[in-house]
């Protein structure tokens, strides 16, 4: 599985990275965990707000934060 976290650095885009490798933890699965901060792949996905979570290519969640045990849930 990978799992991209698209977001310019803000302090809410560190927060989900970090909430993100609780997830990997609390669930017991493996991921590779993605930083993406370059602008025009970020708005490959149609994202207009960041932070936001991209699982296996396929988008999540955009424009808030969620909790490590929320992220859990959808892993």
């Amino acid at each position: 599985m990978k799992l991209e976290i698209l977001g310019t650095g803000c302090a809410k885009c560190k927060t989900l990275y970090e909430n993100t490798r609780k997830a990997l933890t609390i669930s017991g699965k493996e991921a590779e965990l993605v930083k993406v901060e370059d602008i025009p792949t970020i708005m490959k996905y149609g994202v207009m707000s960041t932070p936001a979570l991209v699982k296996d290519g396929k988008l999540l969640f955009s424009g808030r934060l969620a909790t490590a045990e929320e992220i859990a849930g959808m892993l």
